[in-house]
Parts: structure tokens; sequence; C-alpha cells
């Protein structure tokens, strides 16, 4: 049964590292019912920038109309926010660099309209990177160097979720700031493409990045059948990898979305075919949900079982949420740049 509640500690955040839903006042009101303070949305699959720019439209349209609801969110200080009012803070990603187009220009227009994490592929090779689906892997391009450095000046999170494992790593190396694989899972528990290497994750904990753990069932071992102790037990391994303070949740739920959004993602422009992805032609629409997670309302359920997991309630809160805070108030804002002495100037 969903919506058992949300068993949400006053001073700790709950917040989820990545949804696609098709957004709705039902779903808002969901959010507010399962406390959920803080939220990274998708706004782009492959869209181009213009096509980008109508997505913030329709969000702005979304925070007039439902103020007492959700926000938008530009920096980690919003989640005191969103918790002082009772309401949503809504951060924007984009799953694909194609709303960037040709132009490392647009990487700063589009984090002044409020995107806070960017992916440098989704499955495919990109200007920037080798996605996971590739044969090769030939790393990141010399756009994709440049983006990198341009995304750390301007405080714009390099998200390798369906990125390939040497472009991973290499986008580490040359990121001067933590990045993050905002939903994906262990590999070595479940070996969808998406899903990370033991030593990806170990080398991405070292470096002070995130995981959220993925509760998409194509991610997930048995599927849409994964149970929650499962689900946990996996989790608690990633904490033993990268420590527990480098993980948090990333559900990649796409809540009542029709199936013809899975083409969406999955084909874009790029072919005239079905891509069925990690599914099969036997289940080329979105596969369910696992019975302990359907919505938003369903959070309590995964603090709880990582409580059965082991887990003290200190490091339920870090995953449930204290975790992404931290990440965000590192990443969000322009780096420090020296500023000109005038004085001596003159």
């Amino acid at each position: 049964m969903s919506g058992t509640g949300a068993m949400h500690p006053v001073q700790n955040p709950l917040i989820d590292g990545l949804q696609y839903a098709n957004w709705s006042e039902k779903v808002f009101r969901q959010m507010r019912e399962g406390g959920v303070d803080a939220v990274h949305v998708t706004i782009t699959y492959h869209e181009n920038f213009r096509e980008t720019v109508l997505n913030i439209e329709k969000w702005n349209r979304w925070f007039e109309t439902y103020p007492d609801l959700i926000f938008q969110g530009f920096d980690a200080s919003d989640i005191a926010r969103a918790r002082a009012s009772g309401r949503t803070a809504i951060f924007f990603g984009s799953q694909n660099p194609s709303c960037i187009e040709d132009d490392i220009g647009l990487v700063e227009v589009l984090h002044r309209l409020g995107l806070r994490f960017m992916q440098l592929t989704y499955n495919n090779q990109s200007l920037l990177a080798t996605g996971c689906y590739e044969a090769e892997d030939t790393g990141l391009t010399r756009m994709g160097r440049e983006v990198v450095a341009e995304m750390n000046r301007v405080g714009l999170v390099i998200d390798m979720s369906h990125s390939g494992e040497r472009s991973t790593f290499e986008a580490m190396e040359h990121s001067t700031r933590p990045i993050a694989i905002t939903h994906a899972n262990l590999a070595s528990w479940h070996p969808a493409l998406r899903n990370k290497s033991d030593d990806l994750l170990r080398a991405l904990g070292q470096s002070g990045g995130m995981l959220g753990f993925s509760i998409y069932p194509h991610h997930l071992k048995g599927g849409s059948a994964c149970s929650l102790q499962n689900f946990c037990d996996m989790v608690a391994r990633a904490a033993d990898l990268m420590g527990v303070s480098q993980i948090g949740i990333g559900t990649d739920l796409c809540q009542d979305q029709p199936d013809s959004v899975v083409e969406w993602m999955r084909v874009g422009r790029w072919t005239k075919n079905i891509d069925y992805g990690e599914g099969s032609a036997a289940q080329a629409g979105f596969p369910p949900m696992p019975d302990f997670f359907a919505d938003n309302r369903d959070f309590g359920r995964l603090a709880a079982g990582l409580r059965a997991a082991g887990f003290d309630a200190g490091n339920v809160a870090a995953i449930m949420g204290g975790n992404w805070q931290r990440f965000f108030s590192e990443s969000f804002t322009p780096a420090v740049q020296a500023v000109p002495n005038t004085k001596a100037a003159q």
C-alpha cells in the first residue's frame, strides 16, 4: 500500500536526486504528503536550447499555479526555505547536453535560468563524451573537457548517470569539483549497462562525488519484483565501497508518464527505429514500480528499510537527504575567482 507516511525527522532534509514524473497537482501534493523537501527534476532529454526554455516556461506556470506546494530552487539555502514554508524546492537538470547545442556559452546561460545538473551523455555518444550503450568508449572529447571546466566555473554539476566507464573516470579526473551519478546502482549487484562498476564507485567516493540509488526497475536486481531488503542490502554494500557520506537516493521516478515518453527518452531524434534500451520488445513501456516504492509518499519505507539493513539514525538521515544537501551547498555556486585589485591598477 502506497502512502504509509514519511518517517521524516524534523531536523533532517528529505531530498530525491532525480525524478521525471508527469507533473501535476496530484504529484506535487504527494511530495508534500511524503515530506519531500527538494527534488532534482529532469527538464531536458533530447531538447535543444529553445525547447528547454519552453520546458522552463511550463515550470514557471506550475510555480505560479501551485505556490503553496512548490517553488524553484537555486542554491542549497532553498532547502531550508522549503522546510520552513512546507513546500518542495525544485532544482532543474538535463539528462543530455543537447540543451547547450554546440555552444559552450549556453552553459552559463542555463545555469542562470536555474539548471543545476547536466549529464554529459544520454546513452549515446555526444559532443562531450561517450554513453554507456556505445560499443567503444573514447572518453571525453575536446569539447567535453572545455565544457567540464565551464561547468566547474559556473556551478553546474557534472552528472555521468548514462555515461560509459572511461568517460566517467575522465570526467572525475578533469573536473576540479566533485561529480555526481544521480541515478544508478551497482553493476556487481545487477549488471545493467547503466549501473556502475565497483572500481568506478570506489573512485567516485574517494573524489567526493555522489551516487543516487535508482528505483527504476530496469536498474534493480529482480526488476519490479526486487524487495526492499534486497535494495537496502545493496545500499549497505555501496556504503562500504564509497563511504556513507557519498550516497543518497535518486529514484528515477517516472510517475504517471505515458509509454510514449519512454520512446522519446530512448529514441529522441537520433534513430527511426524503436530503441528498447534496458527493456525488451515485450517491455517497451514503463515497467511496474517495485512494491516498496510507488510514489513520493513511500520514502518512509526506504528509511525503515535502511534501518533494518543496519544503518543507524544518523546515517539514514544522511542517505535520505543530508548528503545531497551538503553536495548542493558545495556545488551550485560559481567557483571562487580572484577579484581584480582596482586600486593597484590605478
